[in-house]
């Protein structure tokens, strides 16, 4: 069993809802974890009959919140997105991008096929320094409050089993086939490296 807990990345498109809510829940359960978007911006949902609202990775959480309250506060507050900003605060300061990030992780797990993809194409064309295995699993969570909660407590089953384990890379296909026989659900994965 490994000594020290596995590091952990949870990614989705724009580190707000999905990841966020895996960063939470790994976070209590001992896990060094870290959060990411994979997108090109930190994409919202708009107002009623409004397109998607853009931030830059850099703009913080507290400033979403902010400018989200005195565009609609109403609206934004009805449909969850200032709530999972304050918690998205008491995290972290602001979202971040995967591609950024130069840190290695033991286990990388994304929150939708597109994450996944771009994570894998990421890692693929940085140069490989070190040569280390990095799995990189995709559990598809639609993007809701509820989802997002579910999802959480998959991907924390999921490294609770590997933290677990003598060798994760070897019992990764074992606690993936557990998890879909539990669930119903298919998980992509792969073994890139860094």
């Amino acid at each position: 069993m490994p000594s020290s807990p596995l590091r952990v990345a949870v990614v989705c498109m724009s580190n707000v809802n999905r990841s966020m809510e895996a960063h939470r829940v790994l976070r209590k359960n001992g896990f060094h974890v870290r959060s990411f978007g994979a997108g090109s911006h930190v994409r919202l949902p708009g107002g009623a009959r409004n397109p998607p609202v853009l931030y830059d990775f850099s703009t913080s959480y507290k400033k979403m919140h902010s400018d989200l309250s005195s565009k609609d506060q109403k609206h934004y507050k009805r449909n969850g997105i200032l709530h999972i900003l304050k918690r998205n605060e008491r995290i972290k300061p602001g979202p971040e991008r995967f591609q950024e990030c130069p840190d290695a992780f033991d286990v990388i797990f994304t929150c939708g096929e597109r994450a996944y993809n771009r994570v894998v194409a990421d890692l693929c064309a940085r140069d490989q320094e070190t040569w280390q295995p990095v799995p990189v699993v995709n559990v598809d969570i639609d993007d809701t409050l509820e989802a997002a909660s579910l999802g959480a407590s998959i991907i924390c089953e999921l490294c609770q089993g590997l933290q677990q384990a003598d060798d994760t890379q070897s019992c990764l296909a074992e606690l993936l086939q557990a998890a879909k026989e539990k669930t119903g659900r298919s998980f992509l994965h792969t073994v890139c490296f860094y």
